[in-house]
């Protein structure tokens, strides 16, 4: 592995459950539902992610192509990302960023975010893996401090919902 290669990751635990996590990113078929839906993550979390579009493809299938419109260290960015993978099963999705602001800084940029059940609620691990087009480039810490805000907001968002 270069040493311009990388992988940050981390954990947190919020109060929403497994599937509902999951849904809220894939909108996978089989689980319909009318509030958890990839792009209302920009309802959830709106200081942080202004828009989420599907561009290519159908919400939950390998394959599709998903646009962001996010806020992040002050600045407006976007990212084009290919669903790598889904395995509702373990409740996990990878992002493959293929255009956006990310690719700046790095060759490749890849995400996963995995829920796994944890008392009444989850954790979520997030998993950033990417190669930079340079050393001087830092690591993407704040990107997984964004990601924290992101689940942060999104499990106020689900459970607010639940109690509704």
């Amino acid at each position: 592995m270069s040493s311009n290669c990388g992988k940050v990751e981390a954990d947190i635990e919020i109060k929403a459950s497994t599937a509902k996590l999951h849904e809220m990113f894939t909108h996978e078929p089989q689980r319909q539902s009318t509030s958890h839906k990839p792009h209302h993550i920009s309802n959830a979390s709106n200081r942080n992610i202004q828009r989420c579009d599907l561009h290519e493809g159908d919400w939950g299938t390998v394959g599709s192509v998903v646009y962001w419109n996010y806020f992040h260290d002050g600045k407006a960015k976007f990212a084009e990302e290919l669903v790598e993978a889904i395995d509702a099963e373990n409740n996990l999705i990878t992002f493959k960023v293929i255009e956006g602001d990310l690719l700046e800084h790095y060759k490749s940029f890849k995400v996963t975010i995995q829920a796994t059940p944890k008392g009444e609620g989850c954790n979520v691990h997030w998993t950033m893996e990417y190669e930079k087009h340079h050393d001087d480039f830092e690591d993407p810490h704040t990107l997984l401090q964004f990601a924290f805000e992101v689940s942060k907001d999104i499990d106020a968002h689900l459970t607010s919902t639940d109690a509704k």
